[in-house]
């Protein structure tokens, strides 16, 4: 079973920058698709970012330019780089993968991939 440890969130001001970090065990980091979601308590959650099997990503409007995915192979990690926070960023963050050996809802990543494995979140909070 693929499990997920997110790290990195906390508080800054507008502009400033996180780097989140989500730890993967049970599965590779490369040739399976991940990605970084955000919820709102009772709201539907958003994906944030995406990486697909072949390593094509993709980005929401909202983040382009700002934020980045990048991987750490030999710490088997996915980060997301945020920048230029605003916030309107403000929520909990999700890393995400999928998980073949799981029945749980797969979630598309809007890179064409689908996840269905969840960490338990880290917080993001930017003050204006």
């Amino acid at each position: 079973q693929v499990r997920l440890v997110e790290s990195g969130g906390g508080s800054v001001q507008a502009g400033g920058s996180l780097r989140l970090s989500c730890v993967v065990s049970g599965n590779s980091i490369n040739g399976y698709c991940m990605g970084w979601f955000r919820q709102a308590p009772g709201k539907e959650g958003l994906a944030v970012a995406g990486i697909d099997g072949s390593g094509r990503s993709r980005y929401a409007d909202s983040v382009k330019g700002r934020f980045t995915l990048y991987k750490d192979n030999a710490k088997n990690t996915l980060y997301l780089q945020m920048n230029s926070l605003k916030p309107e960023d403000s929520d909990m963050y999700y890393c995400a993968s999928e998980d073949s050996r799981s029945r749980a809802t797969w979630i598309p990543t809007g890179t064409g991939c689908s996840v269905n494995a969840w960490g338990q979140g880290t917080q993001v909070t930017v003050s204006s």
